[in-house]
C-alpha cells in the first residue's frame, strides 16, 4: 500500500503498559489530531485502556484498537502495512522487538522505541542496517530519557560551536565533549527488566565496542572515553555512568562532520555527597552480580514488576538535567570552551513518553525537513535540530550557559 494511503498515521505498540498509556494520552491531546491505532495482545485489555483515556480526555478522537503479537510476524507485518509511523514500548527489546524491526522495513514504515539496551541496537544494526537504509525507512532507537537528552544535547552543544566558529572549522578541529547527568527521579518497570537482562553480556559487549571504537571512521578519529576517572564537582561527586546514551553519541558523530575531525565524549553521573557514591556503587555491582544467574534475574525482576509507575504527584516531584561541558582545538591552535544544559521534569516516564510522542511526530509531520539519513539511525541523525525545536516547544529545555 502506498504510504501516503495507509489509515493510520501512528500505530502505538504497547498501550497497555504504563509508560505506553502516557504515550497514548500525550498523543490523544495534540492540537492537530492524528489517525491513531492501539495495538496489543490482549484485546479486552486495550478496550479498558482506551476507556480510561478517553474519560481523561473526553475531547479526543477514539483511536481505533488493533491485536498484534510481537512474536507473531505475520500480525506484525499486517500491522506496519498499515501506518506511517510505529511506536514500540513493548521492552525488553531483547526479548520482544525484533521481528517488529523485521516488520517496520520490509512494510516500510518508520519506527521508534525507548529501547536503553545497547545489545539490541546493536544486534539490530548488523542484522537490519542495510536494508533499512536501502528501503529508506527510519528505524530509531532510544527515544526516551535513553538518549534523546544526550543525543540532542550533544548536537545543541556542537551546532552552538559551529555558530561561533563555523561547520568548517569545526570539522578541522579536535571536539572534546563530557556530559553530566543529575536528577531525581525512578526508572520504570520495562527500564528494570531490560537492564538486568543485559547485564550477562556486558563484558563481551564492551569488549567489542572498545575494538569497534579503536577504528577510524572517514580518516576521523571517534572514540568514547572509556575509563573517565571520578572527580569531585562543586556541587557533588561525577562518576562513570555505564548506559547506551555514549554509543549513541558516539553513532551521531560518526555522521556529522562538523562534530570534528576528532570526538571524544565521556558520560557521567551525579551524586551530591561521597557515601551515596558508594552505596550506589556497591548496589550496582551487587546487581551485577546477581543478573549474572537466572534466580539471580528471577529475583531482580520480581522486585520491580513492568507495566506499573509511581502516581502523578509523585512524578511531578521527579526532574533532570544534563550539562555540557565542550572543548574545541582548532587549527589555530585556540581553546573554545562552550557549556549547554538540557532539563525537564520526571526522566524515567512524563518526559520519556513526552520525547517518544515527540519523536514519532517529528518522522510524521516534519518529514520532509529531516536529514535524508536512513537505516538503523540515531535520534540527531534521523531528526537532527528539528526534534530539538519541538521538545523545545513541548517545555524540555535546551539552553547554552
Amino acid at each position: 500500500m502506498n504510504r501516503k494511503q495507509r489509515p493510520y498515521d501512528i500505530i502505538l505498540l504497547g498501550a497497555t503498559g504504563f509508560t505506553g498509556q502516557l504515550t497514548a494520552e500525550y498523543l490523544l491531546k495534540q492540537a492537530q489530531p492524528i489517525k491513531l491505532a492501539l495495538a496489543g495482545r490482549n484485546a479486552e485489555k486495550l478496550e479498558q485502556v482506551c476507556e480510561s483515556l478517553l474519560a481523561d480526555n473526553p475531547q479526543a478522537n477514539k483511536p481505533d484498537l488493533l491485536v498484534a503479537d510481537n512474536h507473531n510476524m505475520a500480525s506484525l507485518k499486517q500491522l506496519c502495512a498499515q501506518t506511517k509511523v510505529v511506536i514500540s514500548t513493548v521492552g525488553p527489546y531483547t526479548q520482544h522487538g525484533e521481528d517488529l524491526i523485521a516488520a517496520c522495513v520490509t512494510q516500510g514504515c518508520d519506527y521508534v522505541d525507548l529501547t536503553g539496551e545497547p545489545q539490541f541496537v546493536s544486534l539490530m544494526q548488523q542484522k537490519y542496517g542495510a536494508d533499512a537504509t536501502k528501503a529508506k525507512v527510519k528505524i530509531v532507537h532510544c527515544c526516551g530519557f535513553d538518549s534523546i537528552p544526550h543525543d540532542l544535547g550533544v548536537l545543541f552543544t556542537i551546532d552552538a560551536l559551529c555558530r561561533k566558529l563555523s561547520a568548517e572549522i569545526m570539522a578541522q578541529s579536535s571536539v572534546s565533549i563530557e556530559g553530566f547527568v543529575r536528577g531525581h527521579g525512578d526508572i520504570s518497570g520495562g527500564t528494570w527488566h531490560s537492564a538486568i537482562n543485559a547485564m550477562p553480556q556486558w563484558r563481551e559487549f564492551v569488549r567489542e565496542r572498545r575494538l569497534q571504537y579503536q577504528q577510524h571512521f572517514n580518516k576521523r578519529d571517534i572514540c568514547l572515553v572509556e575509563k573517565p576517572t571520578i572527580r569531585k564537582l562543586k556541587d557533588g561527586w561525577a562518576a562513570p555512568l555505564p548506559t547506551i546514551d555514549p554509543m549513541i553519541v558516539i553513532q551521531s558523530a560518526k555522521r556529522y562532520s562538523h562534530y570534528g575531525k576528532s570526538f571524544a565524549y565521556a558520560h557521567f553521573g551525579v551524586v551530591p555527597q561521597l557515601h551515596r557514591l558508594v552505596l550506589t556503587g556497591a548496589a550496582v555491582a551487587g546487581i551485577f552480580t546477581l543478573s549474572q544467574f537466572d534466580k539471580g534475574r528471577s529475583w531482580l525482576a520480581k522486585q520491580r514488576p513492568s507495566g506499573t509507575g509511581p502516581m502523578p504527584e509523585v512524578r511531578a516531584k521527579h526532574w533532570f538535567n544534563v550539562e555540557f561541558v565542550a572543548t574545541v582545538q582548532t587549527p589555530q591552535h585556540q581553546t573554545i570552551k562552550q557549556r549547554a544544559l538540557v532539563s525537564g521534569g520526571d526522566p524515567g516516564y512524563d518526559e520519556t513518553a513526552k520525547m517518544l510522542a515527540e519523536s514519532a511526530l517529528c518522522l510524521l509531520v516534519e518529514k520532509d525537513a529531516l536529514p535524508a539519513n536512513f537505516g538503523i539511525v540515531s535520534p540527531a541523525e534521523a531528526m537532527g535540530t528539528t526534534l530539538i525545536k519541538r521538545l523545545q516547544a513541548a517545555g524540555i529545555s535546551f539552553e547554552l550557559k
